[in-house]
């Protein structure tokens, strides 16, 4: 699981802007751990591939691979 810190390093977009994209249905939602916030790893993969393939169109997804480590 990765936290907001890991999504938005990687993404380089800002924390506000997944929370808008999260009440708009446009990103998975947050598993909560108490007062904790975490994603599935493979969820955050998922949402990033499919903006690559409707920005570039498909890829091979075995190529795609997150080698950022938190």
């Amino acid at each position: 699981m990765v936290d907001m810190t890991f999504i938005t390093e990687f993404t380089g977009l800002s924390d506000k802007w997944f929370y808008k994209l999260i009440k708009d249905g446009a990103f998975p939602k947050p598993i909560k751990l108490g007062r904790s916030s975490r994603w599935l790893k493979s969820e955050v993969e998922a949402w990033m591939l499919e903006r690559i393939e409707s920005s570039r169109g498909k890829i091979n997804r075995g190529d795609f691979l997150l080698s950022y480590e938190s």
